[in-house]
């Protein structure tokens, strides 16, 4: 049976809601991060905001129908099981104590939502008081894991920071020297050794050379390794304590790469990887390619991770600071 979710509302909730003060990256301004935001996720506008302004387009009383054709809007989108019967409870429960005023209460009620989900998991990045900053990429093949790291590095040397790559993938053929042209591009230096070498020597020589130059930001690129293979996680806990050994406290970010493009498969993937690799946040790659940029909240609820940069394009600059704020307002724009 159907039931009325009007009632009467006490001053305290007709408040805007407000904003949840979140240190970050230091970001390009507002507006430019928005216009860049709102074009990656069109996709998933087109798809998410079309029919949500199609419930609500019919909405004079917000009832238990309206609510019961909202939640499969949200699963489409890719938030997830979880993060759907999360939003989809505040909801009810909001409606049960002070009511919903028609169907634009109901929207400014969901994007309050939807935002508190990725604020819930964001944390500061904290940068070490003596360089270098040690960033380990890490994830599976297939992601753009390196050509991740050369746009982390671009966006860097942007920022007027001193940046320097170690080519620890040794052993997918061709990554060195793809790594190589990305550092090329990105007017960057690296440390490299030879296809089949060990890593974790690589790294010592990049972060004894990042001490010596007074580089700012190290970032490593490690080979792609599923959770299951053993030796490969093995080699990644090798390399952490290599780096923490010269350089106190690194890795300071360990952020695990992952394509926006194949949804839940892989969060299932990267929910056993973040168990064994020390995960400090996502880098969410080809978020431009999706109509299910959704993913991104059922990251924050499932893998209990922010989503720290996304990737909206193949050129250098197509990476961006998330920012919980824009990415909402893009998605419900």
């Amino acid at each position: 049976m159907a039931f009325s979710l009007f009632g009467k509302r006490d001053k305290s909730d007709q408040q805007p809601d407000q904003p949840t003060a979140v240190a970050s990256e230091p970001q390009e301004p507002k507006r430019g991060l928005f216009d860049r935001m709102k074009q990656a996720v069109t996709r998933t506008r087109e798809s998410f905001s079309e029919s949500i302004s199609s419930v609500i387009a019919l909405t004079r009383e917000v009832d238990e129908t309206t609510l019961v054709n909202l939640e499969p809007l949200l699963l489409a989108a890719d938030l997830g099981a979880p993060t759907t019967a999360l939003v989809m409870e505040n909801l009810r429960r909001r409606a049960l104590r002070v009511g919903i005023q028609g169907g634009d209460d109901l929207k400014r009620l969901l994007r309050a939502e939807l935002k508190q989900v990725l604020d819930s998991v964001a944390r500061p990045i904290t940068h070490p008081a003596t360089p270098p900053e040690v960033i380990m990429m890490v994830g599976v093949n297939g992601t753009g894991k390196t050509t991740t790291t050369g746009k982390l590095a671009a966006y860097f040397t942007a920022q007027g920071r001193t940046v320097l790559l170690c080519a620890a993938d040794t052993f997918r053929a061709a990554a060195i020297e793809q790594l190589e042209v990305w550092a090329q591009r990105s007017d960057v230096q690296i440390i490299k050794t030879k296809q089949g070498g060990d890593p974790s020597a690589a790294l010592y020589d990049a972060c004894a050379a990042a001490k010596a130059r007074n580089t700012q930001v190290l970032i490593v690129d490690t080979a792609g390794r599923l959770h299951t293979k053993t030796d490969l996680m093995k080699e990644l806990d090798k390399m952490r304590r290599t780096a923490e050994k010269l350089v106190p406290g690194a890795p300071h970010q360990t952020l695990l790469v992952m394509d926006a493009t194949t949804g839940q498969n892989g969060l299932t993937q990267a929910r056993l990887f973040t168990e064994a690799a020390h995960v400090t946040g996502i880098v969410l790659t080809k978020l431009d390619g999706t109509a299910k940029g959704g993913i991104v909240l059922a990251i924050a609820t499932e893998l209990k991770l922010p989503v720290v940069y996304a990737g909206i394009g193949e050129k250098l600059e197509d990476i961006i600071p998330f920012d919980s704020g824009s990415f909402i307002d893009s998605l419900l724009d």
